[in-house]
């Protein structure tokens, strides 16, 4: 089997509410750029990734020019067995990891569906019928991010993700965790996110001022020092994610013990590839992760899931279904929550076959 075209289109992704996070960033509409490896045997393998912005150093307008300069490396390729191609692309062109998260999803869905399997079989065997959910609450009033926690309960949901720090106002963050805490009751996992624009100084008050609760904390500030001594000024449990990129960073938190759980997103580590590897990493170290990605529909989203699948579930916080929180679905027929939880697609491969009409025009073909 070899490569024999590459077709990429973007398509911009709406949020059913606008994310208001701290340090003045938001997440409304984006871009995701969705692609398609066909192969000589007339099989196809289906890859997205969709960098939101002030997140990483990721953007969805370079995701083309990386793919045109590794395209002579993957066009006439064996696509079967994606790390060894992988590899090849590392060493031809350094970085990009989100760009080259694209190309490794499609090449994994290939594979899966040449072995005709379904993904999940392919990167451990699958351990669970399905998986816990979080819900993640954008940064508004601390009464309407209860009241958003509350409707999510009702439906199943046990893990809330509290977004904070969107009005620099660390009393306001500390009344937003109390009433999501107190709104869902005692039990649920309740988790403040800075999305690391915090201070230590505001963090530490925060933390300290809900340190009586139960209650997590998630990535208060841009350096593993500082969020190192915010875990100890408050004794809570501490979630890492921007920080989190390689097994290196790994191995840093956990050194540092400021890694009681970790986010472990399929566009940051570079795909399935090396996320799969950073997920055997955490299961040694004993690290509880959040399998997802930075943002995306259904094909990032059925990828993901057949990871969270794919891993012992005592080590699984959660999962995240992308595509739940955004319009349009690349394929309305992909999994959907169900009180709480969400399965990964069923079928060979990633499951999901996205409507070429509904993509519209491509942006680019590579051949």
């Amino acid at each position: 089997m070899r490569i024999t075209r590459i077709t990429l289109w973007h398509v911009p992704l709406t949020s059913h509410t606008t994310y208001f996070m701290s340090d003045g960033k938001t997440c409304d509409t984006v871009e995701s750029v969705v692609l398609r490896v066909d192969t000589d045997s007339g099989l196809c393998g289906w890859g997205e990734v969709c960098p939101i912005p002030h997140y990483l150093p990721a953007y969805t307008c370079g995701v083309l020019p990386a793919l045109e300069d590794m395209a002579p490396i993957l066009i006439g390729a064996d696509p079967i067995g994606p790390e060894a191609l992988m590899a090849r692309l590392d060493r031809h062109l350094h970085g990009h990891v989100y760009a080259k998260s694209v190309i490794d999803i499609a090449l994994w869905d290939l594979t899966a569906k040449a072995a005709n399997l379904p993904l999940h079989a392919l990167l451990g065997g699958r351990c669970t019928t399905d998986m816990p959910l979080y819900h993640s609450i954008t940064c508004i009033s601390p009464g309407d991010m209860a009241e958003i926690a509350s409707e999510a309960f009702s439906t199943g949901i046990r893990q809330f993700q509290v977004k904070l720090g969107a009005d620099a106002n660390w009393e306001a963050d500390v009344a937003r965790l109390t009433q999501v805490r107190e709104a869902v009751g005692e039990g649920p996992l309740v988790y403040g996110d800075w999305n690391c624009g915090a201070t230590r100084l505001d963090a530490t008050r925060v933390a300290r001022a809900v340190a009586h609760m139960d209650i997590m904390l998630e990535q208060p500030c841009p350096t593993f020092e500082d969020c190192t001594a915010v875990r100890a000024a408050s004794g809570l449990p501490m979630k890492m994610d921007e920080l989190a990129h390689d097994t290196a960073s790994l191995l840093r938190a956990h050194q540092l013990g400021c890694m009681d759980a970790v986010a472990l997103k399929l566009s940051k580590f570079g795909g399935l590839s090396a996320t799969r590897r950073a997920r055997d990493l955490c299961l040694y170290l004993g690290a509880k992760m959040c399998i997802e990605d930075t943002w995306g529909s259904d094909i990032t989203t059925a990828a993901l899931l057949h990871l969270g699948a794919a891993t012992e579930p005592k080590n699984l916080l959660n999962v995240c279904d992308l595509s739940g929180y955004v319009s349009p679905r690349l394929d309305p027929s992909a999994p959907v929550r169900a009180n709480g939880r969400i399965a990964p697609p069923e079928g060979v491969g990633l499951g999901v076959n996205p409507d070429v009409v509904a993509l519209g025009g491509p942006a680019a073909i590579l051949d």
